[in-house]
């Protein structure tokens, strides 16, 4: 039995929740799967898959501004980012050594890889964006993370390989990369149907601090001037705690099958713009209100790709008007799109044919 390390970005929640749907995947094609995770990640997934092996793998750790210029708080610590990528490719050598690996699958960490055992990188991210007064950095931003993923053995994209991809420009693939597959967008949920309406408003909370808490208290003043009968998500994984403060319902976190019974039965959802959460409405045809992080260019890129396609409506966190973003969003319609799974089987498949060579 060949045995993969899977290994999820720690930066929130996104990158472990689309790696659920892989992990089933290869568990059902009879490969042993060893997750190296830290922090939320490795509690998200302990609780998705509590008889599988974990590793603690910790990557750089990032202090995020409370500002809007987090492009150029990354780009000053690109150092620290650098050093990070090495030590935890160093921490894949001492793993290798200890643990009989065949493969890694990395979830946009570049450190992961080892020209001892089939590696395989995932990323939507093909081209990163820039804010326009960055722009004249963009192409040397592009030609390193060109450099990194050219590392791996294969890049794996979620996405469609049609021309019209939900992540746009993102996920265009770029002729200096060398070996690159679409294998389709990426979810945990499966969609049914559900008439029950248990909330009116449900607030999903996502990614790293202090954004998150500053999102949250926005959106929950804002809840509380609507009377609207709400739940907010917390996002905190280690912790199970459920409490009520008037019309709001708060709970920490929720396990896939809650969480998806959570977006049906809710009128309205509301989150950030993270990829992994879009691919998740997509899946669930669920309507939802997208604010992006603040200076986090990739999320501002698809809320602002999104709304101008009208398939989800967008607003900014700062000036939040309630009443008229659940207005607005009404004239804005899911996209619907084929999100089976074949391609990432066939690349599963594909993976087991590259470790018998």
């Amino acid at each position: 039995m060949e045995t993969v390390l899977i290994c999820p970005l720690d930066w929130g929640l996104g990158h472990a929740s689309r790696n659920v749907i892989i992990i089933k995947k290869l568990l059902a094609n009879n490969f042993k799967v060893i997750i190296g995770a830290d922090k939320a990640p490795l509690a998200f997934l302990r609780t998705e898959f509590p008889e599988l092996h974990y590793i603690k793998i910790p990557s750089v750790r990032i202090k995020y501004p409370k500002g809007k210029h987090m492009a150029f708080k990354m780009l000053l610590s690109v150092p620290k980012l650098l050093s990070g990528i090495y030590k935890e490719h160093l921490e894949l050598k001492k793993i290798i050594s200890q643990q009989k690996i065949d493969a890694v699958i990395s979830d946009n960490r570049f450190g992961l890889w080892n020209k001892k055992l089939y590696s395989v990188f995932i990323s939507h991210q093909i081209e990163i964006q820039t804010p326009g007064y960055l722009s004249f950095v963009k192409p040397v931003i592009n030609k390193i993370n060109h450099w990194f993923i050219n590392k791996y053995d294969i890049c794996w994209i979620p996405d469609l390989p049609e021309e019209e991809k939900l992540a746009g420009s993102l996920s265009q693939i770029s002729g200096k990369l060398r070996n690159t597959k679409y294998i389709g967008l990426l979810s945990r949920f499966q969609y049914n149907e559900l008439n029950t309406k248990k909330y009116d408003i449900a607030l999903i909370l996502s990614g790293p601090e202090p954004q998150r808490s500053i999102f949250e208290q926005i959106m929950v003043h804002e809840i509380r001037k609507t009377g609207y009968k709400a739940i907010v998500v917390l996002g905190k994984p280690k912790e199970k705690n459920i409490f009520y403060e008037g019309n709001i319902e708060y709970v920490n976190h929720l396990k896939t099958n809650e969480l998806q019974q959570l977006i049906l039965s809710s009128e309205l959802v509301i989150s950030r713009s993270g990829y992994s959460s879009i691919m998740d409405y997509v899946r669930l045809r669920k309507n939802a209100i997208l604010v992006p992080t603040p200076g986090q260019t990739e999320q501002e890129y698809l809320a602002k790709r999104l709304m101008k396609k009208k398939w989800f409506y967008s607003i900014s966190q700062y000036g939040f008007d309630f009443k008229k973003a659940i207005n607005d969003c009404a004239a804005y319609q899911v996209p619907d799109i084929n999100i089976s799974t074949d391609l990432l089987e066939i690349e599963i498949r594909n993976l087991r044919e590259k470790l018998y060579l």
